[in-house]
């Protein structure tokens, strides 16, 4: 079983990981409304990995259960097959329209709330669970944002594609 510490390591990583992508596409782009957005997604994803690493400074060690850390991992293993959890795999440089970039980053949005639903059953500490339930909500949020901008025009990109 992973701990919840080394889960809010991997949950650090993926905010790190949206931050990176996030500003990367931005400097692809000409579409002021799309660069706006993901600039603000960016920062919100950087919020979000402060957010955890205040969580995980205040983890206190507790001795491992060995029988709950083979349920865990098995539980993990399962919730997360199939599941990239990662941009990295994505050539933005392919990707000819605006809403097809959208729904990229819709799906990396959808599979981290399945990340940080999962993380809510190894955080015991109330106001981490009320923080991370908050962080559940602005994806959750992110998403709706990212919806609102699909439409069906080439992207238009910072090159002229």
């Amino acid at each position: 079983m992973f701990s919840a510490r080394e889960l809010l390591d991997i949950a650090i990583r993926l905010e790190k990981n949206g931050e990176t992508v996030y500003r990367g596409a931005i400097k692809k782009l000409s579409d002021p409304n799309l660069s706006l957005l993901l600039e603000w997604m960016a920062d919100e994803e950087a919020r979000h990995a402060r957010c955890f690493t205040r969580m995980q400074e205040k983890l206190t060690l507790e001795p491992p259960d060995p029988m709950a850390e083979e349920m865990g991992r098995d539980l993990l293993n399962n919730l997360l097959a199939g599941q990239s959890f990662s941009l990295d795999d994505v050539d933005f440089s392919r990707i000819e329209h605006i809403n097809t970039m959208i729904a990229t980053f819709i799906e990396f949005e959808r599979d981290t709330i399945l990340f940080y639903q999962m993380l809510e059953a190894f955080i015991q500490d109330d106001s981490a669970l009320q923080e991370l339930s908050a962080i559940v909500a602005e994806e959750e949020h992110h998403i709706e944002k990212l919806k609102s901008l699909m439409h069906r025009e080439p992207l238009a990109t910072a090159g002229g594609s």
